[in-house]
């Protein structure tokens, strides 16, 4: 069983940053996939971003890549989403999520972070 506990969202102007954390419990977090996942109001969750075990290779939607930056700490135990030149549409709910590499299956969800970008 892995609880992820996301923080670090807020309300921020067009153009600026916020830096998202998810603390994992447990000792395994470096056996999982770790990946965030948003969904604004009235739509369907969407994929942002995911990092291997390793953080050895990271993988973004085409709307965030270039201004979103995802990292790990396996020995914190935490995944990082660095978001910089937030638009109005980023706005969100985002959630991290624990998954397996060999089922591609996001076993573990966080109960998500608010994030709102003003125009």
């Amino acid at each position: 069983q892995v609880q992820l506990v996301e923080s670090g969202g807020g309300l921020v102007q067009a153009g600026g940053s916020l830096r998202l954390s998810c603390v994992a419990s447990g000792r395994t977090f470096s056996s999982y996939v770790m990946g965030w996942f948003r969904q604004a109001p009235g739509k369907e969750r969407e994929f942002v971003s995911r990092i291997t075990m390793s953080g050895g290779n990271t993988y973004y939607a085409d709307s965030v890549k270039g201004r979103f930056t995802i990292s790990r700490d396996n020995a914190k135990n935490t995944v990082y989403l660095q978001m910089n030149s937030l638009k109005p549409e980023d706005t969100a709910v985002y959630y991290c999520a624990a998954g397996t590499a060999v089922t591609g299956v996001y076993a573990y969800w966080g109960q998500g972070t608010q994030v709102t970008v003003s125009s």
